[in-house]
């Protein structure tokens, strides 16, 4: 992944330099000595303190004081060895050098004091000409640097070991997921996770399975407000840019990371609020979604073979419609009804979408009943209602025996479909909660639509008269739980039947 994003080089900041001493020449003298010293291409700034305590203070304020030219003898006789103490043992300061410097050597030997105190060096302020104190700085300041440098690359590798194990712990949950929503979903929710972040959006480029609408971008997930316009004009240019370019840019506040996957379809993912992508984090950017990109494209597979297997149900419940002069639409009515029921009732997710695409097959069995019995518009006489009788028994024959989910679902719907909760129903009688749950849903879906909609025997009912006569089989013909849950809901069925009219 290239990352690019227009800035300027920044200007390199000053090295700062503390000075710690009781005599004010010794400050003045030191910055004028110190004035035109350049290291690394950074000059020097001064901080000043005129005491231990005043020290101290200063230095649990600035975290970036690169060296402390500290004298010993100031309000006490050990003062700067205190601070020195402090700053290591207290303050847990390891990294700013200190340079001991005194007038009175025998108050401090040096032998002890850079053994006991961590002093990175010690001079007499006698010995401190213009050479010697420009040589001094150059080596603490050089070796300032050098540690810093050692201390961002341990500091970098942390940050990389922490966050890909927050990666390894998001690639988890999501790859627990199976269905694309879902997995969208939990991807971007992950990342938003990573970077800390309140606004996103996962799209995809238009040629993956199933895209939808005239717009070259497919939204699979979003988090946050992103705009009323989703994919608005400004947004829609840096997405073009990041395909054709192939690049992950940052817009403003708006990254725009580009992530193509091994089936040749690039996903985009948008950061509102961003600031900044360090080069950490667009490298564990490009690790998360390199990770999930197999398992991404297995979904999409799988999401192409289930719609497929959804879709030729719909034709062949299209087949068994038509034979029967019912609108087509019936079967994606009942569909949908089913949905519904199986949503409000609290079934699993997947239970719901598995009677979802088994539903359209609960008649599957009148492909085998004679059209003279099949299209007759009079009542049925004792044998021909016998003759359809059967056809449950013949969806069981055609669908039996199959390990797929929804063809499992759908023999046991075509099965008991007609059965009733009273046990007066066929082919087998059942009764209540004998009957499965499936079966009672498809019953209450199936009835409602057969209401609702004009028959070769029968006219469309109002959906008030619909509704009545619900109430009146409930707990006879259909699972009272699934007759009250329709009328409860009865504003989004009725919305089902104006989508799909015959």
């Amino acid at each position: 992944m290239t990352f690019l994003a227009a800035a300027s080089a920044p200007k390199l900041a000053p090295w700062k330099v503390l000075l710690v001493d009781d005599e004010p020449d010794i400050h003045d003298i030191t910055k004028l000595t110190l004035n035109r010293f350049r290291l690394d291409g950074r000059a020097l700034t001064f901080l000043h303190a005129y005491s231990g305590q005043e020290a101290k203070h200063i230095l649990a304020s600035e975290s970036d004081i690169a060296l402390v030219f500290l004298d010993v003898v100031m309000e006490a006789e050990d003062s700067g060895l205190e601070v020195a103490r402090w700053m290591r043992e207290d303050l847990n300061n390891q990294f700013t050098r200190i340079v001991l410097r005194t007038g009175q050597p025998g108050q401090a030997p040096e032998e002890r004091v850079i053994v006991n105190y961590d002093i990175n060096d010690y001079k007499e302020k006698t010995e401190l000409d213009r050479t010697k104190l420009f040589t001094t700085t150059f080596a603490a300041l050089r070796a300032y640097r050098d540690i810093m440098q050692v201390e961002q690359a341990r500091r970098v590798q942390m940050s990389y070991r922490e966050g890909l194990e927050r990666v390894i712990a998001a690639s988890a949950h999501i790859f627990q997921q199976r269905n694309l929503k879902d997995f969208a979903s939990g991807l971007l929710q992950q990342v938003v996770a990573l970077l800390r972040l309140e606004q996103s959006m996962l799209l995809r480029v238009s040629g993956a399975s199933l895209v939808s609408g005239e717009t070259e971008y497919e939204v699979l997930a979003q988090i946050g407000d992103i705009g009323a316009n989703v994919v608005g004009p400004d947004l829609l240019a840096q997405l073009d840019e990041a395909r054709s370019n192939r690049i992950s840019r940052l817009h403003g506040d708006t990254y725009v990371g580009y992530f193509p996957n091994s089936s040749g379809k690039a996903s985009l993912l948008v950061l509102k609020g961003v600031e900044e992508i360090s080069d950490i984090d667009a490298q564990l950017l490009e690790v998360f979604c390199s990770g999930v990109a197999i398992a991404f494209d297995n979904i999409l597979l799988t999401q192409e073979i289930t719609d497929t297997q959804a879709e030729l149900i719909l034709r062949l419940g299209d087949v068994v419609e038509s034979r029967s002069s019912e609108a087509g639409n019936h079967v994606r009515r009942m569909s949908q009804i089913c949905h519904l029921l199986a949503e409000v009732s609290g079934l699993p997710e997947d239970e719901t979408a598995v009677l979802m695409h088994a539903a359209p097959m609960h008649d599957i069995g009148k492909i085998a009943t004679p059209d003279a019995v099949l299209l007759k518009p009079g009542k049925l006489t004792p044998e021909e209602w016998a003759i359809m009788q059967q056809h449950p028994e013949v969806g069981l024959s055609i669908l039996d025996g199959s390990q797929r989910p929804i063809l499992k679902a759908a023999a046991v719907i075509a099965h008991q479909h007609h059965e009733k909760y009273d046990g007066s129903g066929y082919p087998q009688g059942l009764k209540g909660e004998a009957i499965h749950r499936y079966a009672r849903i498809v019953a209450v879906a199936d009835v409602f639509d057969a209401l609702c909609h004009k028959r070769c025997y029968k006219e469309a009912w109002p959906i008030e008269r619909v509704l009545d006569h619900l109430r009146d089989v409930a707990g006879a013909h259909l699972d009272p739980q699934y007759v009250d849950l329709l009328i409860a809901h009865i504003d989004r069925a009725v919305e089902i039947n104006r989508r799909w009219p015959d």
